[in-house]
C-alpha cells in the first residue's frame, strides 16, 4: 500500500524532483506535513532508506525563514480540484501558508535511532531546527513557552468539536457542521488575508488564537528529540541544553495553565484571555505522551479517564471525542474529522506514553484492539470505535503505523 500511495516526478513550478508516499491515492494526493513524518516512521519497517526519502522530499518546503508549511502541491494540474476540495489558503502555488503540528522531529529520532546515520542527522536537523525557532518566535507571542495556532487545521484536527464555540458550529444538525466548518474557514482567511505577508501580525487579530494541548506535546516531545540529535550530530552542548530546557518549560506550562485538577483532564486554551475549552476530547490526555508528566497527573488520566468504558475506553478505542460528549460523532454523520471515530496515530502515540508511564498492560491492550480493528476493515483513515467499521479514506498512509505498534509488541512483522 505504500509503494501504491508513492509520488514521484517533476515539480513544474521550480523543476525540483519529488519522490514521497500521499495519505491516500484516491482521496489526498499531494504532500502533508505531519503525515509524511508518520509514513517515515511506518516506512522503517519497509525500507530506512525510503523513511530517508520522505524525509528530505518534506523538507524541500522548508523556507529560508524557516517555515515549513503543511501541504506541498507538487502536482500542478491537480491544484483546481484540490482548491475546490479543501480548506486551505497558498503562500505560494505550490505551498499553504500554514503550519502542522511538528512531528518531524520524533520521526527523524525514530530514523536514527534505527540506522544510526549521523550523516543524515546532519543534513536534516538544521531546517528542522529553523522550523522550532520558528514556531517560537512567531507563534510564542506572550513568551510563556506554548506556541498557537492561528486556524483549526493547523493542529490536524479540523472539525474536532472542542473549536466548535470559536468557529460557530451549533452541533444542532449533522448536516450543518460541513457547511459552517467551511463559511468559518473562508472568515478566518478574508481576516488573514491582508496580513499573509507579515506572519508575526496575525495573531494580533485574535480571530482564532488557540494554544492546542495536543500541538503543544508534540512540540515538546519534538524539542527533547532535537536535543538528542544535536548530540549526535556534533553540534554545541549548549543548543541541545537549550532545546531541552524549552521542553522543560513547555511541559510545566501545560500543567500550569492546561492542567484541570477537578476535572482530571488537560483543555486547550482559546483567544488571548486563554479560556478553557472544556470539551473532553483524546488531546485532553496526550500529554501522557511526555515522560516528564507529573506521575500524579498521569494516573488520573489514564484511571480517570482513558480507562472508562463511558468515556475512552471504547471496544476499538481511543476515540477522538469522549463518548460522554453530546457531539460525539462515532458514525462520521457529520462527515468531517476528528468528532469520534478513532485514529491509528493516536493510538501510537497513547500507546508509547502508556507505556513510558508504566502501563504496559494497558498498552498491550489498546495494541491488540488496534490489530483488530485494522484486521477487520483494512488501512483506512478512521475507524468507528463501537464496531471498528473503517470510514473516510481507503489506504491510508499513516495507519500503516501498526507496523510499528506490531515491531513494539514483538511480533513478527511476515
Amino acid at each position: 500500500m505504500l509503494t501504491a500511495n508513492r509520488q514521484r516526478g517533476v515539480s513544474e513550478w521550480d523543476g525540483r524532483r519529488y519522490d514521497f508516499v500521499c495519505p491516500s491515492g484516491a482521496t489526498y494526493p499531494f504532500q502533508w506535513f505531519w503525515d509524511s513524518a508518520f509514513h517515515a516512521i511506518a516506512l522503517l519497517h519497509v525500507d530506512p532508506e525510503l523513511a530517508k526519502q520522505e524525509v528530505r522530499c518534506l523538507l524541500q518546503g522548508a523556507q529560508p525563514d524557516g517555515f515549513i508549511p503543511h501541504m506541498l502541491l507538487w502536482e500542478k494540474r491537480a491544484h483546481e480540484a484540490a482548491m475546490r476540495e479543501y480548506s486551505i489558503t497558498l503562500a505560494h502555488p505550490y505551498y499553504t501558508a500554514t503550519i502542522q503540528p511538528p512531528v518531524i522531529a520524533r520521526s527523524v529520532a525514530r530514523i536514527f535511532e534505527t540506522t544510526g546515520d549521523v550523516a543524515f542527522v546532519g543534513e536534516v536537523v538544521p531546517p528542522i531546527l529553523r522550523f522550532f525557532h520558528w514556531l517560537k518566535a512567531y507563534r510564542d507571542p506572550d513568551d510563556d513557552a506554548l506556541v498557537a495556532i492561528i486556524q483549526p487545521d493547523e493542529s490536524g484536527l479540523d472539525a474536532s468539536p472542542k473549536y466548535d464555540r470559536r468557529m460557530g458550529i451549533t452541533g444542532e444538525r449533522p448536516a450543518e457542521t460541513l457547511p459552517q466548518l467551511r463559511r468559518s474557514m473562508q472568515r478566518l482567511f478574508d481576516a488573514y488575508g491582508p496580513l499573509r505577508s507579515d506572519p508575526a501580525r496575525l495573531l494580533g487579530l485574535d480571530v482564532f488564537v488557540w494554544e492546542d494541548v495536543m500541538v503543544n506535546v508534540i512540540y515538546a516531545d519534538g524539542l527533547r528529540a532535537l536535543g538528542g540529535l544535536c548530540r549526535a550530530a556534533g553540534f554545541p552542548e549548549a543548543e541541545a541544553r537549550e532545546l531541552e530546557a524549552r521542553a522543560r518549560r513547555v511541559v510545566h506550562t501545560l500543567q500550569e495553565k492546561c492542567w484541570d485538577d477537578r476535572a482530571g483532564a488537560f483543555w486547550d486554551l482559546d483567544g488571548w484571555d486563554e479560556q478553557r475549552a472544556r470539551v473532553l476530547t483524546f488531546s485532553s490526555l496526550f500529554p501522557l505522551v511526555l515522560a516528564d508528566l507529573d506521575p500524579v497527573i498521569a494516573k488520573r488520566l489514564v484511571e480517570d479517564h482513558l480507562l472508562n468504558e463511558r468515556e475512552f475506553w471504547l471496544p476499538y478505542p481511543i476515540p477522538s471525542v469522549a463518548a460522554s460528549e453530546p457531539s460525539f460523532d462515532p458514525g462520521w454523520a457529520t462527515r468531517t474529522t476528528w468528532r469520534g471515530p478513532t485514529w491509528i496515530n493516536v493510538n501510537w502515540y497513547l500507546y508509547h506514553g502508556l507505556r513510558t508511564h508504566g502501563y504496559t498492560k494497558v498498552a498491550s491492550q489498546l495494541a491488540e484492539r488496534t490489530f483488530a480493528m485494522v484486521a477487520k476493515s483494512g488501512v483506512r483513515e478512521f475507524y468507528d470505535p463501537r464496531t471498528a467499521e473503517g470510514q473516510g479514506a481507503v489506504d491510508f498512509g499513516w495507519s500503516c503505523l501498526v507496523l510499528d505498534l506490531i515491531a513494539a509488541e514483538g511480533r513478527p512483522l511476515a
